[in-house]
């Protein structure tokens, strides 16, 4: 079917038909869990990495690690689903990573998708343990536009990463940004690379203008934009899992981008805004779209979150650290939800 000129009325129309033929109407919060935020690269067009000093040392960019297997702590409880494990490339050695990935799996009880850049078959095959699938960060489809924006990030070692977990029975995901500068003629080229590397899952952002970064004045797509390609890609691939990664200035678009035909929701800094106005807004979309959220965005179960820590096979000492990281988080996530509304007036305060 040629939609290149529907009107988006059209085909949200005719996304929503493809969407409710395969799918139920339970939406995810995915958590993209962050090791660091530096990387080897550095010089991605719209990329925050690429706002750091380039003398400063990586190791002052990454995490700890109670701090990571922290939060994939409370990703669990809370119902969140983890959309990948990801970070900068190059900044954890291979031994590092596996040591993270194992850690992770005996918290959650279940693999996970990893984004750390192009792997290569050997890499694959020693993290096959842990992962159910790979990310490539695509970002755009467009050579020439591909080129500009990440200068040293090519496309094709994402290709042939492809192309070995394809062979070894990985699942393949993508990322693509709305906003980078293409053209809905490029719809093309993304349908053509979707169907050669067999992509199972995308990860559809809008652009966020990173201050210092070569698109810090552009302007934010809009809604219509980014719910364009979701509809394309719904009616084009109807069992492809499609992911709208929304910002904190943009909650109130969800509706519209799961009626598009989106799968699940990311990219909001859920544990920095949990409880707030925003982070309701989000469960308050996701009704008006006539779907049903899964896990919570504003409320913190009842858990006994020292046995939980205690349970893991880790050592003491990390142990105890997390339970650090842990308490601080919900320190935060608490100060929120007492914020949120004044004891006195109801008023919003955040």
């Amino acid at each position: 079917m040629d939609t290149l000129n529907f009107n988006l009325t059209r085909l949200i129309e005719l996304a929503q038909v493809e969407y409710k033929k395969q799918f139920s109407s339970t939406v995810s919060f995915e958590r993209a869990v962050f090791f660091s935020w530096g990387c080897t690269i550095g010089d991605c067009a719209f990329c925050y990495m690429s706002t750091q000093p380039p003398d400063k040392p990586l190791r002052e960019t990454k995490r700890s690690h109670a701090s990571i297997l922290a939060e994939f702590l409370l990703a669990k409880h809370l119902g969140w689903d983890i959309g990948f494990f990801t970070g900068g490339i190059g900044v954890l050695k291979p031994e590092e990573l596996e040591f993270l990935l194992k850690a992770i799996i005996e918290i959650i009880n279940d693999k996970l998708w990893l984004s750390v850049g192009p792997l290569s078959k050997p890499l694959l095959e020693r993290y096959k343990p842990y992962l159910k699938g790979v990310v490539g960060s695509t970002e755009t489809i467009n050579s020439k536009l591909h080129k500009m924006v990440c200068p040293s990030k090519p496309l094709v070692p994402y290709e042939r990463m492809f192309e070995f977990a394809q062979q070894m029975g990985f699942q393949k995901a993508m990322t693509f940004i709305v906003g980078l500068g293409e053209m809905k003629e490029d719809l093309v080229l993304l349908i053509d690379f979707i169907k050669k590397y067999q992509i199972d899952k995308i990860h559809v952002y809008g652009l966020i203008p990173e201050k210092g970064t070569w698109y810090e004045k552009a302007a934010i797509p809009s809604q219509e934009d980014q719910a364009w390609w979701i509809a394309q890609l719904r009616i084009h691939f109807p069992t492809l899992d499609i992911q709208c990664g929304v910002w904190e200035d943009r909650v109130e678009r969800i509706a519209f981008l799961l009626q598009a035909g989106a799968n699940s929701i990311s990219k909001f800094k859920a544990l920095k805004l949990f409880g707030t106005k925003r982070a309701a807004e989000i469960e308050k979309q996701v009704l008006a779209a006539g779907r049903v959220f899964k896990g919570t965005l504003t409320e913190i179960p009842d858990v006994n979150w020292d046995a939980e820590v205690q349970k893991l096979s880790f050592s003491n000492e990390l142990k105890e650290r997390i339970k650090e990281k842990l308490g601080l988080y919900l320190e935060g996530m608490k100060k929120n939800q007492k914020k949120k509304t004044c004891p006195t007036m109801g008023a919003v305060l955040v």
